[in-house]
């Protein structure tokens, strides 16, 4: 992500650091708890030198201004990297969350899904909320990867010349599906055991039919421990800079699109928007991110129903009522009775 700082610090960290934190400051205004720690040497990610420029790629040139060398925290200064990163996945994330969703609200998505007796009273709004609260939160536990990925602890690599054989940066992209899929599907399926779900999980679960705006609706813990596995990689194998970015939007979007609704495909190895919608109906199945491999392999594959490949049938009243009835007797089991009356009372109010 070290390409993604170089870009924020040109452009905004730059100016920005400079002017809140000038170089040089007046002798009536101190920051003990900063400027003194700035420089301070860290036994894990090593001293603050004097910031001197280096591309974070050969690909990319990027003349530092002025303001680079204006501040009292450098480029290189680790509490300027974590509120850096703390502020670009806020950000970024939610850009990239509203834009997504919000495009696939408008071109994809079914808005007959509002009828669905098991979608919520003002459940887009709920959804959005949600999100605005949990982003910061999933940023701010984020950060500390990224820090450690840009000071070097991290298997990063730039050019083909830097890879580790021949055709890897090729064999990157499969290589990061697996090993993200494996380990999100255990993650996905330990969130739903009893003692973890009601704290942690339930909230997304809130949302039996979701719209593409649930895709970042979670608990914030919830949201940050499926995303673990994108950032353990890189310290566990080699990732290309510019696949690493490619990569981080690519997840981002991917989680928009098994929330939309659309079932374009009954993909027998692609945990879609029609896997996924089964395992927001029926809580215990599909619990992969990627692919059916996992799922296949644990028990947990539910072959989405053949009726959602069918307009006339995919929100038809029939199949409402068959997906109602067996998700609530699934619900009783993984809710408990109090659970079942909170629905209930939420689908008197979206009658009245």
């Amino acid at each position: 992500m070290d390409i993604a700082l170089e870009i924020w610090d040109t452009f905004i960290g730059d100016p920005m650091y400079a002017t809140l934190l000038p170089a040089s400051l007046p002798s009536s205004v101190s920051f003990p708890g900063f400027t003194n720690a700035a420089n301070s040497t860290l036994s894990f990610f090593g001293a603050s030198q004097p910031f001197i420029y280096e591309p974070a790629t050969k690909l990319i040139y990027l003349e530092p201004s002025k303001y680079a060398y204006m501040s009292a925290w450098p480029r290189n200064n680790i509490y300027r990297q974590f509120l850096s990163f703390f502020l670009i996945v806020w950000i970024f994330g939610f850009i990239v969350y509203f834009i997504s969703a919000t495009l696939s609200y408008i071109f994809i998505w079914d808005k007959t899904t509002v009828k669905h007796p098991k979608f919520l009273k003002n459940q887009i709004s709920m959804e959005i909320s949600q999100t605005m609260g949990s982003m910061p939160i999933m940023s701010l536990l984020t950060a500390p990867f990224l820090v450690a990925e840009v000071r070097g602890y991290a298997k990063l690599y730039d050019g083909f010349s830097e890879e580790p054989f021949p055709y890897y940066s090729i064999l990157q992209f499969p290589l990061f599906i697996a090993f993200t899929d494996l380990c999100i599907y255990w993650i996905h399926r330990g969130l739903h055991h009893p003692l973890i779900y009601k704290t942690l999980h339930k909230p997304h679960h809130k949302w039996i039919m979701p719209s593409p705006y649930a895709s970042h609706a979670f608990h914030p813990l919830d949201g940050w421990s499926q995303s673990v596995p994108y950032h353990v990689f890189p310290f566990i194998f080699p990732l290309q800079k510019f696949a690493y970015v490619l990569l981080f939007g690519f997840i981002n979007l991917w989680t928009v699109l098994i929330h939309d609704g659309e079932y374009v495909a009954n993909s027998p190895v692609v945990n879609g928007a029609a896997c996924h919608t089964m395992h927001h109906l029926y809580f215990n199945y599909n619990y992969g991110q990627f692919t059916t491999l996992w799922d296949r392999l644990g028990g947990s594959y539910r072959q989405p129903n053949e009726e959602l490949f069918r307009r006339e049938t995919k929100m038809g009243e029939k199949e409402w009522k068959r997906q109602t009835k067996e998700m609530e007797t699934i619900l009783k089991d993984v809710e408990g009775e109090d659970d079942r009356k909170y629905l209930a009372e939420e689908e008197t109010k979206k009658e009245l």
